[in-house]
């Protein structure tokens, strides 16, 4: 069941059009959309692992935030037609722990704490494309919007930023995860209005 904050609606606003992408409406608050219950995981008790054809992988939070930390600002674009421009974030880039593992293989399966995946493929997380977040807005993320830590992958549909993110499995298919297996769409890029098959 998918879960609405109050204020969901938006406009659009003339000096952002060129911003937005196809059939996509600015909004100033950050809706929450969650399908199934909101876990809640200490930063203490959060952990990541990476799995590839050579093994497992694990970090702890603090072995994450140990491999460094970047501000970025990005817009994040949802399938359900909003977007939110200038968004202020935290994280570690996911370059800094695919560094740490080796693999030939080119999709990923993203997987979160309360059974929640999404596939992406590699490219899309490496090159400064993506990263393990924390913060948002200038505060730690909060339960409901995938703390302690969320995948954010901004160039591509918010659902395939997994909030509560606990890992990756490297596969040699492009599989569908979650929403993708029910009808959403395999890659997801908001410009060219990829949001169901």
């Amino acid at each position: 069941m998918a879960t609405f904050t109050r204020g969901f609606g938006g406009r659009r606003r003339d000096r952002d059009e060129s911003r937005l992408p196809p059939g996509q409406t600015l909004v100033q608050d950050w809706p929450v959309l969650s399908a199934g219950a909101t876990p809640r995981i200490a930063p203490s008790d959060w952990s990541f692992s990476i799995r590839t054809e050579h093994g497992l992988t694990e970090w702890t939070w603090d072995d994450v935030v140990a491999l460094g930390v970047q501000d970025v600002t990005v817009d994040i674009h949802c399938v359900t037609h909003w977007t939110k421009l200038d968004m202020a974030w935290r994280g570690v880039p996911l370059d800094a722990l695919f560094a740490q593992v080796e693999t030939t293989q080119t999709s990923c399966m993203v997987h979160s704490f309360g059974g929640y995946t999404t596939n992406v493929r590699l490219d899309e997380l490496l090159g400064g494309k993506a990263w393990i977040a924390f913060e948002a807005d200038g505060a730690p993320l909060t339960p409901e919007h995938g703390g302690p830590a969320r995948l954010l992958v901004p160039h591509l549909y918010f659902w395939k930023s997994a909030k509560w993110v606990r890992g990756i499995v490297m596969q040699a298919d492009d599989e569908p995860g979650f929403w993708e297996a029910n009808g959403y769409h395999l890659h997801g890029d908001p410009w060219k209005e990829e949001r169901y098959w």
